[in-house]
């Protein structure tokens, strides 16, 4: 059984198939992860979204921001921005199938089978394994609760910024769910700064790229995506870096998890089309 991990398709849903063509992935044999961004920016948010669904236990993802982001609009909690493309999903007939699948999905996966973790933006250098499981069950747990609604209520904003055990209630899942999915610069105390979205290089003074930083979680290989700027390129030992910008005309890249992370990827654009 070959397992491949996928990059944000964001709603690219013909790369997608391409790329999934080019390795003549095969649901009956093959797995299939996303290191979450199924939806959003791209062209065909619910393509994507009725594919991996279909693919049943094939499939595997985390969440990303822009699938919360989906989850908070359906829950009446935010309104649509003007670059989402988010309506074809919010007024499907299998709607309520697809969201109640999206919202059973986890913050977090790890395989001890193959020792390798998943996320989509990053885990804070604090945190170890065992502590990123159990606070991205946390938040697994009350998305499948009563809570959900107090949850995406409050799931937007930037505070709190740094780790503290004793938060409760959503300030604790919004820094996790911040951690977890919108991360790119935090400083060496695991302080968050999520106003700066470019490149590494862009970090303001005192802060860093989470992931050029001292991580407790360093043992474990880490798949994540969401960072398109890095367009895959981490040199960092057990991490892979599998956003490449494809619903910003870059490519989508899949990489062989049990074959050494071999990638394979294609353009946002077939060429001559």
């Amino acid at each position: 059984m070959r397992i491949f991990a996928v990059g944000d398709i964001q709603g690219c849903y013909d790369p997608l198939c391409r790329l999934l063509d080019k390795v003549k992935f095969d649901p009956n044999q093959d797995r299939l992860w996303s290191v979450g961004d199924l939806v959003n920016r791209g062209p065909h948010s619910l393509e994507v979204l009725r594919f991996c669904h279909a693919l049943g236990e094939s499939f595997l993802t985390v969440l990303g921001n822009h699938d919360l982001h989906l989850l908070a609009i359906a829950h009446g909690h935010t309104q649509a921005r003007r670059s989402d493309t988010l309506e074809a999903i919010l007024t499907s007939p299998d709607r309520d199938e697809l969201l109640h699948w999206l919202q059973a999905q986890p913050l977090f996966h790890y395989d001890a089978g193959l020792n390798v973790a998943l996320v989509h933006a990053g885990v804070p250098p604090q945190w170890n394994l065992q502590d990123t499981r159990a606070y991205a069950g946390e938040v697994a747990a009350v998305l499948q609760s009563d809570q959900a609604d107090a949850f995406f209520a409050h799931m937007y904003g930037n505070q709190p910024d740094i780790w503290d055990a004793g938060l409760q209630g959503p300030p604790r899942w919004r820094l996790i769910t911040n951690y977890l999915t919108r991360m790119r610069f935090c400083s060496t105390g695991g302080q968050l700064e999520l106003n700066h979205k470019e490149g590494p290089d862009s970090a303001p003074s005192g802060y860093f790229p989470w992931y050029s930083l001292p991580r407790k979680l360093s043992p474990v290989p880490l798949i994540f995506g969401h960072w398109a700027s890095l367009q895959g390129a981490v040199d960092q030992p057990n991490l892979q870096a599998l956003d490449t910008g494809c619903v910003w005309g870059g490519t989508l890249t899949l990489a062989e998890v049990n074959a050494n992370f071999r990638r394979h990827a294609v353009p946002a654009v077939e060429p001559g089309s």
